[in-house]
């Protein structure tokens, strides 16, 4: 699929968090079924944090097919996967052990390669070389969705402000041992990975998050890692927000039509 300059991301605000998550179920559906019909897989990266109980949202909701869903993780922190930093032992409490998706088909990371991070990462990558193998024609894997949050430094899945990952432009998955917030340990995927994704959907709410995105939204050339976040078209970038968090922002918002 070939690739141009990114568009705009495209913000969508809410009154409060029950309308924002049945938004983005509707959004999530939607990129799932357009995946399946062009596909016949639906493939999701997702970072941590409320994005898990988020995902549990579509629980029940008989617009998902599950058994067509590979789950990937944006970033992972290098930590057995029942440890409670990890985003795996997250998305497996809130969603993998209430519905039917097949075992093989949600991706976490080889644990017993904690204690080499240069392995631990490539391991990974090879993982995604073998899934997304013959499927896209890119240069990076091209995921249908990815889910990301969003730091009160702007960072986003594993990349901080000012860190050297932030110019990576070779590999798909990279690790860091020096993260500011514990565990120091982590792995993530890079911007490359991330840009060409189809879609690519910010979810950030509350009061505590209005100065970082207004940073992030109306002044980009600041670099902050979500302002960094900006899908190659024909893809897109999707902020999902409460009035709270949009609180000071002057960005432009769309109104929200799944």
């Amino acid at each position: 699929m070939p690739h141009g300059p990114p568009a705009a991301p495209i913000l969508y605000t809410f009154p409060g968090e029950e309308p924002l998550v049945a938004a983005l179920a509707e959004f999530i559906i939607k990129a799932q079924d357009e995946a399946i019909q062009k596909r016949d897989r639906f493939t999701l990266a997702v970072s941590g944090g409320s994005l898990a109980q988020h995902l549990a949202g579509l629980i029940g909701n008989p617009g998902v097919k599950w058994d067509k869903w590979h789950i990937f993780f944006a970033d992972e922190r290098c930590v057995p996967l029942d440890h409670e930093y990890s985003n795996y032992r997250l998305i497996n409490e809130e969603l993998l052990t209430k519905v039917d998706i097949p075992a093989e088909q949600v991706h976490a990371i080889d644990t017993s390669l904690l204690d080499d991070l240069d392995e631990l990462a490539d391991e990974y990558e090879q993982g995604l070389i073998r899934e997304f193998a013959n499927r896209e024609t890119a240069r990076f894997p091209v995921f249908d969705l990815i889910l990301l949050g969003m730091g009160p430094d702007g960072h986003t899945a594993s990349l901080f402000p000012g860190h050297a990952l932030l110019t990576e432009s070779d590999r798909w998955v990279a690790w860091i041992d020096d993260s500011p917030k514990p565990p120091p340990t982590r792995i993530t995927l890079t911007f490359p990975v991330i840009n060409h994704a189809h879609k690519c959907a910010f979810v950030a709410t509350g009061a505590a998050k209005e100065d970082i995105l207004h940073t992030v939204l109306d002044k980009p050339e600041e670099g902050l890692p979500s302002s960094r976040v900006r899908v190659a078209q024909p893809g897109m970038t999707y902020w999902f927000v409460d009035d709270a968090a949009a609180a000071k922002t002057e960005y432009l918002r769309t109104p929200f039509k799944a």
